[in-house]
Protein backbone atom coordinates (compact mmCIF):
# COMPACT_ATOMS: atom_id res chain seq x y z
CA UNK A 1 0.00 0.00 0.00
CA UNK A 2 1.12 3.53 -1.07
CA UNK A 3 1.71 5.99 1.64
CA UNK A 4 1.28 9.70 0.66
CA UNK A 5 3.02 11.94 2.91
CA UNK A 6 3.04 16.10 2.56
CA UNK A 7 6.14 17.78 3.12
CA UNK A 8 6.43 21.41 4.07
CA UNK A 9 6.68 22.27 0.21
CA UNK A 10 4.05 20.95 -1.06
CA UNK A 11 2.05 22.15 1.66
CA UNK A 12 3.21 25.87 0.83
CA UNK A 13 3.24 25.01 -2.94
CA UNK A 14 0.16 22.46 -4.37
CA UNK A 15 -1.09 21.93 -1.39
CA UNK A 16 -1.80 25.18 -0.27
CA UNK A 17 -4.98 26.11 -1.12
CA UNK A 18 -6.45 22.90 0.68
CA UNK A 19 -4.40 23.30 3.71
CA UNK A 20 -5.87 26.92 3.91
CA UNK A 21 -9.34 25.97 3.37
CA UNK A 22 -9.11 23.42 6.05
CA UNK A 23 -7.35 25.57 8.34
CA UNK A 24 -10.15 28.37 8.14
CA UNK A 25 -12.96 25.92 8.73
CA UNK A 26 -11.70 24.95 11.95
CA UNK A 27 -10.36 29.10 12.30
CA UNK A 28 -13.91 30.06 11.78
CA UNK A 29 -16.03 27.44 13.70
CA UNK A 30 -14.05 28.26 16.71
CA UNK A 31 -14.41 31.68 16.35
CA UNK A 32 -18.35 31.08 16.00
CA UNK A 33 -18.29 29.37 19.15
CA UNK A 34 -16.71 33.20 20.76
CA UNK A 35 -19.48 34.96 19.32
CA UNK A 36 -22.32 32.37 19.96
CA UNK A 37 -21.41 33.02 23.74
CA UNK A 38 -21.03 36.70 23.83
CA UNK A 39 -24.18 36.47 21.86
CA UNK A 40 -25.81 33.62 24.54
CA UNK A 41 -24.82 36.63 27.15
CA UNK A 42 -25.26 39.88 26.02
CA UNK A 43 -28.21 39.53 23.06
CA UNK A 44 -30.11 36.65 25.38
CA UNK A 45 -29.49 37.63 28.90
CA UNK A 46 -27.92 34.02 29.91
CA UNK A 47 -25.60 34.03 32.94
CA UNK A 48 -21.78 33.22 31.81
CA UNK A 49 -22.03 29.89 33.63
CA UNK A 50 -24.74 28.73 30.66
CA UNK A 51 -23.47 30.80 27.89
CA UNK A 52 -21.15 27.50 27.01
CA UNK A 53 -21.57 28.39 22.72
CA UNK A 54 -22.38 25.64 20.70
CA UNK A 55 -20.33 22.70 21.12
CA UNK A 56 -20.58 23.34 25.13
CA UNK A 57 -24.26 23.06 25.40
CA UNK A 58 -24.23 19.38 25.02
CA UNK A 59 -20.40 18.87 26.24
CA UNK A 60 -20.38 21.11 28.98
CA UNK A 61 -16.91 20.35 29.95
CA UNK A 62 -15.24 21.81 26.79
CA UNK A 63 -15.87 25.12 28.23
CA UNK A 64 -13.83 24.19 31.70
CA UNK A 65 -11.51 22.20 29.98
CA UNK A 66 -8.03 24.18 30.21
CA UNK A 67 -6.53 20.95 27.95
CA UNK A 68 -8.92 21.37 24.92
CA UNK A 69 -8.47 25.22 24.67
CA UNK A 70 -4.84 24.71 25.27
CA UNK A 71 -4.85 22.20 22.53
CA UNK A 72 -6.65 25.00 20.17
CA UNK A 73 -4.36 27.79 20.82
CA UNK A 74 -1.37 25.70 19.74
CA UNK A 75 -3.38 24.31 16.88
CA UNK A 76 -3.69 27.89 15.73
CA UNK A 77 -0.10 28.43 16.53
CA UNK A 78 1.33 25.42 14.26
CA UNK A 79 -1.51 26.33 11.97
CA UNK A 80 -0.08 29.57 11.01
CA UNK A 81 3.55 28.55 11.15
CA UNK A 82 3.08 25.76 9.06
CA UNK A 83 1.00 27.84 6.26
CA UNK A 84 3.16 31.02 6.77
CA UNK A 85 5.69 30.19 3.65
CA UNK A 86 3.20 30.05 1.33
CA UNK A 87 2.62 33.89 1.90
CA UNK A 88 4.80 36.29 0.04
CA UNK A 89 4.74 40.17 -0.22
CA UNK A 90 1.90 41.83 1.75
CA UNK A 91 0.15 38.72 2.57
CA UNK A 92 3.18 37.76 4.54
CA UNK A 93 3.45 40.62 6.91
CA UNK A 94 -0.17 40.63 7.76
CA UNK A 95 -0.32 36.52 8.29
CA UNK A 96 3.29 37.20 10.43
CA UNK A 97 1.18 40.12 12.54
CA UNK A 98 -1.65 37.41 12.50
CA UNK A 99 0.73 34.47 14.27
CA UNK A 100 2.60 37.02 16.10
CA UNK A 101 -0.05 38.12 18.29
CA UNK A 102 -1.06 34.32 18.34
CA UNK A 103 2.43 33.50 20.10
CA UNK A 104 1.02 36.17 23.09
CA UNK A 105 -2.47 34.03 22.95
CA UNK A 106 -1.15 30.89 23.21
CA UNK A 107 1.45 31.96 25.66
CA UNK A 108 -1.53 33.22 27.81
CA UNK A 109 -3.31 29.72 26.84
CA UNK A 110 -0.47 28.07 28.67
CA UNK A 111 -0.13 30.04 31.93
CA UNK A 112 -3.26 28.78 32.20
CA UNK A 113 -2.78 25.05 31.58
CA UNK A 114 0.43 25.36 34.26
CA UNK A 115 -2.11 26.59 36.80
CA UNK A 116 -5.23 24.19 36.40
CA UNK A 117 -1.95 21.45 36.46
CA UNK A 118 -0.25 22.75 39.44
CA UNK A 119 -3.00 24.61 41.53
CA UNK A 120 -0.97 27.67 42.09
CA UNK A 121 -3.21 30.40 40.55
CA UNK A 122 -1.96 34.06 39.32
CA UNK A 123 -2.58 37.21 41.54
CA UNK A 124 -3.87 34.96 44.38
CA UNK A 125 -6.83 34.24 42.30
CA UNK A 126 -9.33 31.66 43.08
CA UNK A 127 -8.99 30.15 39.22
CA UNK A 128 -6.59 29.56 36.72
CA UNK A 129 -6.31 33.56 35.34
CA UNK A 130 -3.71 34.79 32.29
CA UNK A 131 -1.76 38.35 32.94
CA UNK A 132 -4.56 40.42 30.70
CA UNK A 133 -7.52 39.07 32.43
CA UNK A 134 -6.09 40.65 35.32
CA UNK A 135 -7.56 43.36 33.86
CA UNK A 136 -10.65 41.67 31.40
CA UNK A 137 -12.93 38.92 31.82
CA UNK A 138 -12.01 36.04 30.35
CA UNK A 139 -15.07 35.88 27.83
CA UNK A 140 -14.59 39.53 26.75
CA UNK A 141 -10.84 38.80 26.52
CA UNK A 142 -10.94 35.61 24.07
CA UNK A 143 -13.55 37.06 22.08
CA UNK A 144 -10.95 40.01 22.15
CA UNK A 145 -7.86 37.73 21.12
CA UNK A 146 -9.72 35.47 18.80
CA UNK A 147 -10.53 39.23 16.62
CA UNK A 148 -7.07 40.08 16.99
CA UNK A 149 -5.51 37.13 15.31
CA UNK A 150 -8.43 36.58 12.73
CA UNK A 151 -8.43 40.72 11.93
CA UNK A 152 -4.79 40.14 9.93
CA UNK A 153 -5.14 36.70 8.90
CA UNK A 154 -8.32 37.68 6.75
CA UNK A 155 -6.37 40.51 5.35
CA UNK A 156 -3.35 38.44 4.86
CA UNK A 157 -5.83 35.98 2.99
CA UNK A 158 -7.29 38.38 0.79
CA UNK A 159 -3.76 39.87 -0.39
CA UNK A 160 -2.76 36.49 -0.72
CA UNK A 161 -5.73 35.68 -3.01
CA UNK A 162 -5.44 38.89 -5.22
CA UNK A 163 -1.34 39.55 -5.08
CA UNK A 164 0.54 42.25 -6.96
CA UNK A 165 2.61 41.38 -10.45
CA UNK A 166 5.68 40.62 -8.45
CA UNK A 167 3.68 38.75 -5.35
CA UNK A 168 2.23 36.44 -7.90
CA UNK A 169 5.30 35.80 -9.51
CA UNK A 170 6.96 34.66 -5.98
CA UNK A 171 4.31 32.84 -4.97
CA UNK A 172 5.00 28.81 -4.56
CA UNK A 173 0.76 27.89 -4.49
CA UNK A 174 -2.20 28.51 -6.80
CA UNK A 175 -3.90 30.11 -4.48
CA UNK A 176 -4.35 33.17 -6.06
CA UNK A 177 -7.11 33.98 -8.03
CA UNK A 178 -6.66 34.05 -12.19
CA UNK A 179 -6.97 37.28 -13.68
Amino acid sequence: MATTTISASTLNGRHHKSALTIFMVIVVAHWAEHVTQAVQVYAWGWPLSEARGVLGMPFPWLVTSEWMHYGYALLMLVGLIMLRKGFTGRSRTWWNISLGIQVWHHLEHLLLLVQKLSGVYLAGRPVPTSVLQLVLPRMELHLFYNALVFAPMVVAMLLHRHPTPAERSGASCTCAIAH
